[in-house]
C-alpha cells in the first residue's frame, strides 16, 4: 500500500512537470498544475548542481517555512525548482521571490500583500 501512494504520487509530480505551467524568477522556477482539491500541495526539487547535501536540505528547508507563512489559493500542486543562486540567498530574499511567482501566477491568497516572511 505505501509503494501504491508513492508511484501516484510520483505519477502526479511528473503531470505538474509535463502539463504545468512555468514561471521563473532569479531564484526559482514554479511549475504549477490546478489538482481539483481544497488544498494546495507543495513539491521542492533541488539539484546537485546548487549545491551538497547540506546546502540542498537548508533550500527545502527554507522553502518549506516560506511556503507555511505564505498562503495559496488551494486547488494546486506546485513545485518549487531552485536555481544555483538560490544557494547564496538568504531566507527574506527567498521569501520575497517566492511571493513574486505566486502572485504573477495568482496563485497567492487574499489578504497577504503588507506581509513577507521573515517579518512579522
Amino acid at each position: 500500500m505505501k509503494g501504491e501512494s508513492f508511484t501516484k504520487a510520483k505519477i502526479q509530480f511528473n503531470l505538474v512537470y509535463a502539463e504545468g505551467k512555468s514561471w521563473s524568477g532569479r531564484e526559482l522556477v514554479i511549475r504549477a498544475l490546478p489538482n481539483k482539491l481544497n488544498w494546495a500541495r507543495f513539491g521542492f526539487v533541488v539539484s546537485r548542481r546548487v549545491g551538497n547535501a547540506v546546502v540542498r536540505n537548508h533550500i527545502k528547508r527554507l522553502l518549506r517555512e516560506i511556503t507555511r507563512q505564505i498562503p495559496v489559493k488551494p486547488g494546486w500542486d506546485i513545485v518549487f525548482i531552485a536555481r544555483i543562486s538560490a544557494a547564496s540567498t538568504g531566507f527574506e530574499d527567498l521569501g520575497k521571490s517566492v511571493r513574486k511567482l505566486l502572485f504573477r501566477a495568482d496563485m497567492c491568497g487574499e489578504g497577504n500583500e503588507g506581509n513577507s516572511p521573515g517579518h512579522d
